[in-house]
């Protein structure tokens, strides 16, 4: 075993090269847990020999050295870190520290925000003017991006009111909703170029470009959560920490909507613990919640250490991401005969759940990460998200050849093609059976036909006796034959031909989901079945006809056109019909009224008493349409709890009203906007 001074040298060595990637190369080598574990341990081991701790120790630093890629700027007051927490009992014991002596815990108040996981930054505004931006840095010095941060839509070049004398820095975090992300990781992998890790990764390196044109094409973001105001502003007299984030939301900041104020630890923790139960739900990713005092006079009297503030605490929330062994590479076939690449993991628990594979999308990305049988992985994993892979840990000089994409399908030994420009590889046999059993299964779904009790493992079966060919099938099955399946019965048999019998009488909307149509989703079906109102309608539709409808445009108008001309997929359809499948979308009674006819209103955030599909339902019920986007045609914008940020700045930019959940029964019984939120 290592010496004590051995093991700090070796902590310190280690932590240093992860800060440099992290904050300086904007590129992770490890995840926040093995970070988290490793800074926690060095802490530890000074604590018990301080003789051996060092001015210079990563746990008395803050952020790291700033690069060379932009101008270094002095922050006038200090852009500290803050001190973490992993549970409730150590949150606990924080609270009464910073209690001690100062003030009765049970009457301090507490701010709860999320604690994004993005890039800080420091916005100075100059007589009510911007003047510049800079990075965190080590905490003091930090990198001039102004030029960048200029291009970030939700950031305001002008402060009105109390802020035109004087001098107001505004930090917050740079990053990239949940939504932006993925659509600019899909336009990497279009593209053949090498995805981003993770949301924090991409923000930090769209803001650390020397071109601000790179800049502007990201879909960036600012959230403001902490004013600073100079000697002797008038902003001085606020005082409590909740009036100063109500003062940067009346100066157009976007600040977190859900951020919570408590009264004595029991609330505070409950306010976290709120947090960590939503955490999937928020626009933004999320590693922490971060308490902070409210009182800021209290603040001024618990002041500060050498790196972070006594007055403020992070309480980190369990990894998503975590390190393990790549034992092999395989590849799925999906419905549309897309061959996917996945990983075999030795099986690691990550976000509460175990994961023994994970989704590696397609060879570019393969190649582009070089990851290899035996590598060690970083997986991650958020929600209900599937798992991926991001990247590899090490990199050993008796690696592995480089992993070969298969030229043959390993379900039904055809060919593997590439099509046209695109980064996908596709099974060219229609009668793959992996093709035709991912094809009833998702016709099968939820969030297509619903049918309950046909999941994978029963189309796996009926398939494999011979009992249906294709998703048509499903309405010819006899109740009799399939009770002989394995585990099935009588009973369970009757029931689940009475479920597929049911499911004839699903709208178009979700029938259109069901067929699998590339590119169409929810959002796009029911505008499509409220379009056009038959499968005959979208049929004969003109691809000009098919774009125009809200949720649709070119690129799924052309997908949607060329199903519907395909003759394999007219056989299909005239097949269903036959056998007694809607192919209409239902009337609407005559005693619902129209009161939303022919108007598109967004559903941002949870509103009481409807699930979101349930909003949705409820407005396409009443003659309207519920596009997932807010746009110059969007009637308005309802809002509910946790809404999403992007949403209320594009509303707010277009002047599109916005409706408080609270209100939105009323506005399914007038059709009007009564009373809109601020």
């Amino acid at each position: 075993m290592s010496s004590p001074a051995e093991r700090i040298a070796a902590l310190t060595a280690q932590i240093a090269e992860w800060n440099e990637a992290y904050f300086v190369r904007d590129a992770p080598v490890a995840p926040d847990a093995d970070y988290d574990r490793a800074v926690r341990e060095l802490r530890e081991l000074e604590a018990l020999h301080p003789d051996l701790a060092s001015v210079d120790s990563p746990t008395q630093a803050v952020g790291s050295k700033v690069g060379d890629l932009f101008t270094p700027v002095a922050h006038q007051v200090a852009m500290l870190s803050l001190d973490n927490v992993f549970d409730v009992d150590e949150l606990l014991l924080w609270a009464q520290r910073t209690a001690k002596g100062v003030s009765d815990l049970d009457e301090i108040y507490y701010c709860i925000e999320p604690k994004i996981d993005g890039l800080a930054l420091s916005l100075v505004y100059l007589d009510g003017v911007f003047a510049y931006a800079a990075t965190r840095g080590d905490g003091r010095v930090g990198e001039d991006v102004s030029a960048n941060v200029m291009t970030i839509r939700n950031v305001p070049m002008t402060l009105e009111g109390n802020a035109t004398s004087g001098r107001i820095d505004v930090r917050g975090e740079v990053f990239l909703a949940k939504k932006d992300f993925e659509e600019l990781n899909e336009r990497q992998r279009q593209a053949g170029a090498k995805e981003f890790a993770n949301p924090r990764n991409a923000a930090a390196g769209s803001l650390r470009q020397k071109d601000p044109a790179v800049t502007r094409e990201r879909p960036l973001s600012f959230l403001a959560y902490q004013l600073v105001v100079g000697e002797g502003h008038p902003l001085q007299s606020l005082t409590q920490h909740t009036q100063s984030l109500a003062q940067l939301a009346e100066w157009k900041f976007l600040t977190a909507v859900e951020t919570k104020r408590a009264r004595g630890p029991q609330d505070m923790v409950a306010a976290t613990n709120w947090f960590e139960e939503r955490r999937h739900d928020l626009i933004y990713d999320i590693d922490g919640v971060v308490i902070k005092v409210d009182d800021l006079a209290l603040r001024d009297q618990l002041g500060f250490t050498s790196r972070a503030p006594r007055w403020a605490i992070a309480r980190k929330l369990p990894p998503e991401e975590q390190t393990t062994t790549l034992l092999a590479i395989e590849v799925s076939i999906g419905r549309t005969g897309r061959a996917t690449p996945y990983a075999v993991l030795e099986p690691v628990v990550v976000a509460g759940s175990t994961v023994s594979m994970a989704t590696l999308h397609n060879e570019d990305q393969v190649r582009l990460k070089d990851v290899r049988p035996g590598d060690v992985v970083i997986v991650r994993k958020a929600g209900d998200v599937i798992p991926e892979v991001v990247g590899a840990v090490t990199a050993t000089t008796h690696r592995h050849e480089p992993w070969q994409f298969p030229r043959e399908c390993p379900e039904c030994g055809g060919e593997l093609r590439r099509v046209g420009e695109e980064s996908d590889t596709y099974c060219v046999n229609a009668a793959c059976p992996a093709q035709q059993m991912q094809q009833v299964v998702h016709f099968a779904s939820r969030s297509a036909m619903d049918i309950e009790g046909l999941g994978e493992q029963r189309v796996a079966q009926l398939l494999q006796e011979g009992l249906i060919s294709d998703l048509v099938d499903l309405y010819s099955l006899d109740a009799e034959r399939v009770a002989h399946l394995e585990k099935m019965g009588e009973l369970s048999a009757n029931s689940l031909v009475n479920a597929i019998a049911a499911s004839k009488d699903q709208p178009l909307s979700r029938l259109l989901i069901g067929l699998g149509i590339r590119h169409v989703g929810p959002v796009a079906a029911r505008g499509l079945a409220g379009r056009f109102r038959s499968l005959n309608g979208v049929r004969y539709a003109s691809v000009e006809e098919i774009a125009s409808v809200e949720g649709v445009g070119p690129i799924i108008a052309a997908s949607v056109a060329l199903y519907m001309a395909t003759p394999e997929h007219q056989e299909r359809v005239e097949r269903l019909n036959e056998l007694g499948v809607a192919l209409e979308e239902p009337r609407m009674s005559d005693d619902l009224a129209q009161t939303l006819a022919e108007k598109a209103v967004v559903v941002t955030g949870s509103v009481p008493g409807y699930s979101r599909d349930g909003a949705e339902a409820a407005i396409v019920a009443r003659g309207g349409t519920s596009p997932g986007s807010v746009s110059k045609k969007t009637y308005c914008v309802v809002v509910g709890e946790a809404p999403g940020a992007s949403k209320l700045t594009k509303a707010e930019s277009l002047g599109v009203p916005m409706v408080a959940a609270e209100h939105f029964d009323d506005l399914l019984a007038t059709g009007v906007w009564p009373s809109a939120t601020s």
